[in-house]
């Protein structure tokens, strides 16, 4: 094998044990396009592998802006050893969802509605919640979608016509509406009206600051690795809407100087991993 195929095969087989996608089973029985299909804009969004490598992070970041989606986080999960798992299992739950048969992403769906009925708690101010509370799916539904869309916008397509991206909310929510979430928005319009009317309820404390160090700071070896991995991650804030990259304390002149640098960077490296990627 030729040296530049190893660099390729290496680098691709990194990725692809990233988020873990060498471990599920996308095979769809014929006639069986999942639910979505090849045509579809959930297919076009979800097949570049950089632009949701960075939604994917920033829509992480926007979550936990909500109180109760940083409890089941804080209270719930296995952060503080490292962050990678939760990419991983997320990336492996839309990938299976978008790409898998519609037997498969029903089963991954009714896996993570199980999961959700056990994360129950308290929030510091004594207020109960819960992750299968429909309208926190919805919030946690709404910050992905527009992430992963800002991503595709800036990464991938930036002329993707309106109605296509009308078509990629319209389309998502179905797997919102079958996690149990409730009033999804379902165009780009009444997205942006529902992440608006969010703003009041969102805030920002010490444990949210905790949970942010430790995802932007992952081990080199956590992603793609060295410098690679750093100008991804400050990709991933610079997508953030400026309310929520304000909300974090992301809003300096100086970050905003380094975010057009992570923009140019990112674009680069993103050429490498579809090089890497090509069947």
């Amino acid at each position: 094998m030729a040296l530049t195929d190893q660099v390729r095969t290496a680098i691709g087989d990194r990725m692809r044990g990233m988020v873990g996608s060498t471990e599920i089973d996308l095979t769809r029985p014929d006639g069986d396009d999942g639910l979505f299909g090849p045509g579809s804009a959930t297919w076009a969004v979800h097949g570049d592998f950089p632009s949701m490598l960075i939604g994917g992070t920033a829509s992480l970041l926007m979550q936990m802006l909500h109180p109760g989606a940083l409890a089941g986080v804080w209270d719930h999960s296995d952060f503080r050893r490292g962050m990678a798992g939760r990419l991983k299992r997320t990336a492996q739950f839309v990938t299976v969802t978008t790409y898998g048969s519609t037997e498969a992403a029903h089963a991954a769906i009714g896996r993570v509605r199980r999961i959700h009925a056990r994360v129950v708690g308290t929030l510091p101010d004594g207020t109960p919640y819960a992750a299968d509370d429909p309208a926190l799916l919805t919030w946690v539904h709404a910050a992905e979608v527009d992430c992963f869309l800002r991503a595709h916008l800036a990464y991938r397509d930036p002329a993707m016509p309106m109605a296509r991206q009308d078509a990629y909310i319209f389309e998502m929510a179905q797997i919102a509406h079958r996690l149990g979430a409730e009033n999804v928005p379902t165009s780009r319009a009444t997205l942006s009206r529902y992440l608006e009317a969010m703003r009041p309820a969102l805030r920002v404390d010490h444990r949210t600051r905790d949970v942010a160090r430790r995802l932007l700071d992952q081990p080199t070896g956590e992603m793609v690795g060295g410098p690679a991995n750093a100008l991804m991650l400050k990709a991933s804030v610079d997508l953030l809407p400026v309310w929520a990259k304000r909300l974090h304390g992301w809003d300096a002149p100086a970050q905003a100087r380094a975010g057009i640098g992570a923009r140019w960077g990112a674009a680069g490296i993103g050429q490498v991993m579809r090089w890497a990627l090509k069947p």
